[in-house]
């Protein structure tokens, strides 16, 4: 047997395992999201940047929008939850106080968008994860070699 004999079987099956077993595979990107906003500089132009990170800081999504209303939290929300599948949804979203996150995940519910049982907490000290990002995250933008 040739070695190249081999690497035409790995060629042929693998894409044939990898569909068998991407049922039984299902990561999770955690059960619970950190979501939070900040203001930053884009092109010369001040925009809100939307993010959303599971509980071990991985980024599911991020959004830019001029305005910070819930409008723009509904946007950034049906987008991040249309981005991931089914099974990897969140079942908590943390959030800071701003009262336009629990309006935009009620209209979400009421459209389908959203899961019915998903908790919506307002926890300070959960969100510590994406605040403390934010200030590499800006030294990053404030860089004038990018």
């Amino acid at each position: 047997m040739d070695h190249s004999t081999i690497y035409r079987w790995v060629q042929f099956y693998a894409p044939k395992m990898l569909d068998k077993l991407k049922w039984y595979y299902k990561p999770t990107l955690g059960h619970s999201w950190r979501v939070d906003e900040t203001y930053i500089k884009v092109k010369g132009k001040w925009v809100y940047l939307y993010r959303a990170l599971d509980k071990e800081g991985n980024t599911i999504d991020f959004y830019l929008s001029t305005t910070r209303n819930s409008n723009a939290a509904k946007g950034f929300l049906s987008k991040a939850l249309k981005s991931i599948p089914e099974y990897a949804r969140p079942k908590t979203i943390n959030t800071d106080k701003n009262p336009c996150y629990g309006k935009a995940i009620g209209e979400l519910k009421l459209a389908g968008k959203c899961p019915i049982g998903l908790k919506h907490s307002q926890v300070k000290y959960l969100n510590s994860i994406i605040e403390s990002d934010y200030g590499k995250l800006k030294r990053l933008i404030k860089n004038p070699r990018i």
